[in-house]
C-alpha cells in the first residue's frame, strides 16, 4: 500500500482537487477538514481496492492541535494547504492566528509524529512581497462578464496566472521529486489585467472593456462594501485591503520548479479556454 497522505485544507479549491488527484496515483489520503466545511469539491470517502487510493475525513481544525495531532498518526506525507483567504475580516488578527498559528501546530504535531517523511506547505504571493500590480482569479471574471465591472482596474503591470490543475501537478512533484527545505514557486504565464479581460473577449467573442477605472474608485467602493459587510455579516466581493494588492506588481519566475519539478503549466490562454466555459457551466457568467 502506499504511503498515508494529510491533506489539511482539503475542502478548499486547492485542496479538493489535490485529493483527487493522489487518488488517482494511489496514495491514501487522509482529507482534515472541520465539521462544517463544505465536501463538495472532495470525492466520496471510501476504502479502496488493491490498487486503489482510499479517502478517509479526519475532522479538527489546524488551530485545536489535539485534533491536529490525532489525523497526523500514521502519516507519512503531509501537504498543509489549509489557510485562511478572504478579501477582509472584522477581526484582522484571525489571519495571523489562523496561517500563522496554524502553521505552528502543523509542525509542532511533525515533531510529535515519528511516520512523517515530508512537509509540504502551501503559501500565497503575499508571502513573498510584491515585485512592482495586482493579481486576478475567476472573481474578477466573474463580475467583468455580469456587467459589474465595465472597465480595466490595476495597473499595467504584471501579474502570475496559474491553472489549478497545474498547481496540484506542482504539489504531487514537490512530493516525489522536492528537495528538502527548498521553496518552489508554482506560478504561470505573467500578465496584466488588460491582458487577461482582453484574450477573455477573445476566446468568448465578446467586446473587450472601452476604459480603465481609476483605483481610487475601486478603494471608495471597497469602504462602501466593507460598510454593508458590518452591516450584513456577508464578505465583501471587494476591500480597501484587496485595492491595496491592485497598486502593485505581483509577478514571478517558476524555471526552478520547472527544471527540479518538471514543472510545465500551461499558458494563460489555454487557462482561460479552459476556465471560462467551466464558469459559465456553473451560471456565474454569461456570453
Amino acid at each position: 500500500m502506499k504511503n498515508v497522505v494529510l491533506v489539511t485544507g482539503a475542502s478548499g479549491y486547492l485542496g479538493g482537487r489535490l485529493c483527487h488527484a493522489l487518488l488517482s496515483q494511489g496514495y491514501c489520503v487522509r482529507a482534515f477538514v472541520r465539521k462544517t466545511s463544505d465536501l463538495s469539491s472532495l470525492p466520496p470517502p471510501t476504502d479502496g481496492g488493491a490498487n486503489d487510493g482510499a479517502l478517509h475525513l479526519a475532522y479538527g481544525d489546524v488551530m485545536d492541535y489535539p485534533s491536529l495531532l490525532e489525523a497526523f498518526s500514521g502519516c507519512h506525507v503531509v501537504f498543509h494547504a489549509a489557510a485562511l483567504v478572504e478579501p477582509w475580516l472584522p477581526d484582522p488578527s484571525r489571519f495571523s492566528s489562523v496561517n500563522v498559528g496554524g502553521l505552528k501546530n502543523v509542525l509542532k504535531a511533525y515533531k510529535e509524529t515519528k511516520t512523517i517523511e515530508k512537509i509540504i506547505y502551501t503559501s500565497s504571493f503575499f508571502a513573498l512581497g510584491f515585485t512592482d500590480g495586482h493579481v486576478g482569479d475567476e472573481i474578477q471574471l466573474v463580475e467583468r462578464f455580469n456587467g459589474r465591472l465595465p472597465g480595466y482596474v490595476g495597473q499595467e503591470k504584471g501579474f502570475s496566472f496559474c491553472h489549478v490543475d497545474d498547481v496540484v501537478q506542482g504539489h504531487m512533484a514537490a512530493m516525489t521529486k522536492g528537495r528538502l527545505g527548498e521553496r518552489y514557486l508554482l506560478t504561470g504565464e505573467n500578465a496584466s489585467f488588460k491582458d487577461v479581460f482582453d484574450m477573455a473577449a477573445m476566446i468568448t467573442q465578446t467586446a473587450k472593456p472601452r476604459f480603465r477605472i481609476p483605483l481610487f474608485l475601486i478603494e471608495a467602493y471597497g469602504w462602501i462594501c466593507v460598510l454593508f459587510s458590518r452591516i450584513t455579516g456577508k464578505l465583501p466581493l471587494i476591500s480597501p485591503p484587496m485595492v491595496h494588492v491592485l497598486r502593485h506588481q505581483w509577478a514571478y519566475t517558476c524555471e526552478k520548479a520547472k527544471t527540479e519539478l518538471d514543472y510545465n503549466p500551461r499558458n494563460l490562454r489555454e487557462g482561460l479556454a479552459e476556465m471560462l466555459p467551466w464558469l459559465k457551466s456553473l451560471g456565474l457568467i454569461r456570453y
